[in-house]
């Protein structure tokens, strides 16, 4: 699903980029909690098992 894989690129990218931010801030423990949701939305990204991706 073409649509569902963009908003959770999106949402990653979101999620990643606020993390350098606030690391970049000094403010490392939100930093981590973001950086955390960001790698928990990575996960809908990677392809389920058994399932063909279409072209």
């Amino acid at each position: 699903m073409l649509v569902g894989r963009i908003a959770w690129s999106i949402t990653t990218v979101l999620f990643v980029a606020t993390a350098v931010a606030l690391v970049a801030s000094g403010y490392d423990g939100y930093a981590a909690v973001f950086g955390a949701v960001a790698l928990a939305a990575a996960v809908n990204l990677l392809p389920r098992p058994g399932s063909r991706e279409r072209s």
